[in-house]
């Protein structure tokens, strides 16, 4: 019997990462933190100064902006925010844009109206935003997770301001993920009362699936999911791929379409749902059960996450795969033993997929991990896979996610910085002031 703390502190994890956000969420956090600074300015805005981390650089530079009309980059994203956001909404801040206020972003972006610069030290997602109009200047701050405001000042006055202790580059809040362990997750997953979570996956269902169809229909991106269903056949393994692809190639590119995200990520959203719900399709599992493998999906991505924290070289799409993984192995009625050599297998695989930023090639990591979770499984079902002393898998498969994370987050922190060097070299940003 799961005690009921550890019960409801899974479900405030899955009501808190389980939200809708509309589009790549570095652009769109972006854009709520200028959208909430004007709100708090309560002016016309003048000048717009933004500073944001590496790592927020790295994964808006190649990203087209949600509800833009096909434009790109960071002062993109906080010019809509302020023209025509609506901070209320959060993460779908952008939806309330107008084609009157794409039309003034456009005329906007090269005239120095909103200057960029880069924090170089600090939480690795950060952005603070600056708004000056003829009688105020506001400043605001995000860090940690994506709508998470740290810090608000108007004409000099603080009001308000988050413990020093919140601004370490941790996933803080929504629940104590350090309680987490996978027989944890799993006990959960077998006890819950599914109607204290099914809004939330019902929704990420739907809309995920909704993003993935037209992912398929049209051509976003670089099309890697319409591609794997053309080339690769379509049976289950095919589509369980080319669904999760699929609705990257469509948010990558612009598409207005909300997901529902996973560790404040709609990429990982798609990717921790979308292979499960193809799977418990073709194998007609009943929704009750399909739910619980999303379950399973959704909190073997979270805890993975964990340690490596928010944005890192590390890509997500990993963490998300296996989750993912770990799910289908559940619908196959594997046991503890099973879904844990699932999640071994998949990251003695694909561990070392770098993250070089947002952009159309997203869809592909993702396939390539989707593809090797799907593999790691049927091998575990098998009672195959890596042993204990196999590059970085344990036997214990809590050691090979602790381990995992121990790269992602520190050993893998000088080629974040190379990355980050490379792709802003090409940027014009300048160190903060």
């Amino acid at each position: 019997m799961v005690e009921e703390s550890l019960m409801n502190n899974y479900t405030e994890i899955l009501q808190n990462e389980l939200v809708p956000a509309m589009g790549c969420t570095e652009p769109i956090a972006i854009a709520y933190a200028a959208a909430a600074a004007r709100k708090l300015l309560g002016e016309e805005v003048k000048e717009i100064k933004l500073c944001c981390s590496g790592n927020i650089i790295k994964n808006v530079k190649a990203v087209t902006v949600p509800n833009s009309g096909g434009q790109k980059g960071m002062q993109v994203a906080a010019i809509l925010g302020v023209l025509g956001g609506d901070s209320d909404l959060k993460l779908e801040v952008l939806s309330t844009v107008t084609d009157e206020d794409r039309e003034q972003c456009r005329k906007l972006v090269d005239t120095g109206f909103c200057k960029v610069s880069f924090q170089e030290e600090g939480p690795k997602l950060y952005i603070a935003v600056e708004l000056l109009s003829e009688n105020h200047k506001v400043k605001l701050e995000i860090a940690n997770q994506h709508s998470n405001i740290i810090y608000m000042e108007k004409d000099g006055e603080v009001l308000y301001k988050e413990g020093e202790e919140d601004k370490q580059d941790v996933i803080s809040t929504g629940g104590d993920r350090s309680l987490m362990s996978l027989q944890g997750i799993l006990d959960y997953a077998n006890a819950v009362d599914l109607s204290l979570v099914r809004p939330s996956l019902q929704r990420q269902v739907e809309m995920n699936l909704a993003i993935s169809q037209e992912g398929l229909d049209n051509p976003w991106g670089a099309s890697v999911g319409k591609t794997i269903l053309e080339t690769w056949g379509s049976d289950v393994r095919a589509c369980a791929c080319a669904r999760a692809a699929a609705g990257s190639d469509a948010r990558m590119s612009g598409c207005p379409l909300p997901v529902v995200i996973n560790s404040g990520s709609g990429n990982q959203g798609i990717t921790v749902s979308m292979p499960v719900v193809e799977y418990a399709k073709a194998l007609s599992i009943s929704e009750e059960k399909m739910y619980r493998a999303l379950i399973v999906s959704n909190l073997v991505s979270v805890y993975i996450k964990h340690y490596i924290g928010a944005l890192s070289a590390f890509c997500g799409a990993v963490s998300a795969s296996c989750g993912a993984g770990a799910g289908i192995t559940y619908l196959c009625g594997g046991n503890y033993q099973k879904i844990g050599r699932t999640i071994s297998n998949t990251l003695g695989n694909v561990g070392g997929i770098v993250c070089d930023g947002a952009k159309p090639s997203c869809a592909a990591k993702i396939a390539s991990s989707v593809h090797a979770a799907i593999l790691a499984h049927h091998m575990s079902m098998k009672d195959q896979g890596f042993h204990g002393g196999e590059g970085i898998v344990e036997e214990d498969v809590e050691k090979t996610i602790r381990n995992m994370g121990y790269i992602g987050k520190v050993g893998m922190q000088s080629t974040d910085r190379e990355i980050l060097k490379v792709m802003t070299d090409q940027v014009d940003v300048n160190s903060c002031v």
